[in-house]
């Protein structure tokens, strides 16, 4: 089982970025640099959603997460699969915390992925993710 970004919202980023890089030639110098910034921002975006495909593979030994450092193996043992949602600005949004700490002195990796990440909801990912470990 694996998640990554919806490929239709890779395609609009990638189209709005190329938007904006137009945009930044027909204004005028500041704007040309703020534009310009947003345009290779977006672009960034983009690139990182179609090079780290997929984001999140769930295997028998455990799971893979893609991140701009490589991919990074969390085994089942010790894998604390957990839902966050917050509330800011009266929005609410959840997330997919996967954490390896043992404890308060143990660092553990903490990798957290939202619904953009996954291209699903964090809360069906947790689910399939605890029925597939148990």
């Amino acid at each position: 089982m694996q998640w990554s970004p919806r490929p239709a919202e890779t395609v609009a980023l990638a189209a709005v970025g190329l938007g904006l890089a137009l945009a930044a030639v027909l204004v005028d110098s500041a704007g040309r640099l703020l534009v310009g910034a947003a345009a290779l921002v977006v672009l960034g975006l983009a690139a990182r959603d179609a090079l780290l495909r997929p984001r999140l593979a769930a295997r028998a030994d455990g799971v893979v997460v893609r991140t701009l450092a490589g991919r990074r193996h969390l085994p089942w043992r010790g894998l604390r699969v957990e839902v966050r949602a917050t509330k800011r600005w009266g929005v609410q949004t959840r997330t997919l915390e996967l954490d390896t700490a043992r404890g308060p002195d143990d660092d553990g990796v903490l990798v957290l992925l939202g619904r953009r990440d996954l291209g699903a909801d964090p809360e069906e990912v947790a689910r399939v993710l605890r029925a597939f470990a148990a």
